[in-house]
């Protein structure tokens, strides 16, 4: 049976992203119908809104989206498209694997770790209070009434809620995601050595949820000394779980130490509804030129088919798509050890020679 997918190609390089990626996927052998939905800059122009309800709608009716980066039109008032999908469809982990393939520039080829990020809470949850307004006025005059802290005046103010409910299911869905990939251990990052009541909170519920997955190893680790070690000991690390704004800071880190965004898939996931993208923007500048890296959106739909349990189908395609790499001739200008070099291919030549590995019958 076909697997239905909500296909949103969004704006600027997105619809030939896109579609070299649906290319690869069909190339799998898998079947799929493919729901295509407006997103970004272009549908905003034309209807004052950058997520149409239909398209919002099509993803809550098959459960899975592939989505290219969209551009939030400046000015607008619509935060993003992003925080949109998380709140309305509670898309609560950000799962975002980090590894360094052969062939790839890094100065840490031993990279290969997984972070989890909590999608909801934190400091992203989007609770401010703008510098002297009337509500920022009363929450400093509260805070002094209440335990005689200080809040220094003219300041601008954000709430950091982390609750039980929010980490329980996030480290749960790292445990399960080691658990369902053969990986062998989690580390929670915090730092509950200075906000004891927020990122301390985090570690006591992570400490539980360790107890009840004895095969898995469990540590803990302050967030910057984890920073540290990340580019001095990656080898050390595998499923990393972490609150809201940690994790979008580290999984930026960890993109940087396997080659850049370029080379970064993502999924946002939650117990409904999962949307796969790739971590970088939406580059409009490139728009229509056939030149950007689709690496990042090809390995995001190897983390598609993993998630419709197409196991065999996801192998395979990472396998061509790794084989690709090693080989080093069809290639983005991005990939080549010169921007210059004359040999750098297309977007859509990418995907030619992954197929081209797949139909080969590259090992898995």
């Amino acid at each position: 049976m076909a697997h239905e997918v909500t296909l949103i190609p969004g704006d600027g390089t997105g619809p030939e992203l896109v579609e070299a990626t649906r290319r690869l996927l069909e190339a799998t052998g898998v079947e799929f119908t493919w729901d295509e939905q407006p997103a970004g800059e272009d549908v905003y122009t034309e209807e004052g809104t950058p997520f149409p309800d239909r398209t919002m709608e099509s993803i809550k009716r098959t459960h899975v989206g592939m989505k290219r980066p969209t551009t939030t039109p400046v000015g607008s008032g619509f935060r993003s498209v992003n925080v949109l999908l998380r709140k309305e469809l509670d898309l609560y982990a950000c799962v975002r694997p980090c590894k360094a393939y052969e062939g790839v520039r890094t100065r840490f080829p031993e990279t290969d770790i997984v972070i989890v990020r909590e999608n909801t809470e934190d400091l992203y949850a989007g609770i401010e209070y703008e510098v002297d307004s009337d509500d920022a006025k009363d929450l400093i005059r509260f805070v002094k009434e209440l335990d005689e802290s200080e809040i220094r005046e003219h300041s601008g103010i954000s709430i950091k809620p982390i609750s039980v409910f929010g980490s329980e299911r996030i480290v749960r869905s790292a445990f399960d995601y080691a658990k369902d990939n053969g990986r062998g251990k989690v580390t929670a990052a915090h730092k509950a050595n200075i906000m004891k009541f927020s990122d301390g909170l985090f570690l006591e519920v992570a400490r539980k949820v360790a107890e009840q997955y004895p095969d898995i190893e469990f540590e803990d680790r302050i967030i910057d000394n984890l920073c540290n070690q990340l580019v001095s000991r990656p080898e050390e690390y595998d499923v990393v779980v972490l609150p809201n704004l940690y994790g979008d800071i580290v999984s930026d880190l960890g993109a940087g130490m396997i080659g850049g965004l370029g080379m970064a898939p993502g999924g946002n996931i939650g117990d409904d509804c999962a949307v796969f993208e790739a971590t970088h923007g939406s580059a409009p500048k490139y728009k229509g030129m056939n030149k950007v890296n689709p690496m990042a959106l090809m390995l995001s739909g190897v983390m598609m088919l993993k998630h419709l349990r197409e196991h065999d189908a996801a192998g395979r395609l990472e396998s061509a798509i790794a084989a690709v790499i090693a080989e080093g001739k069809s290639l983005t200008y991005d990939m080549k050890p010169s921007r210059d070099d004359p040999t750098a291919v297309g977007t859509s030549d990418v995907a030619d020679a992954v197929i081209e590995k797949m139909k080969a019958g590259v090992a898995a």
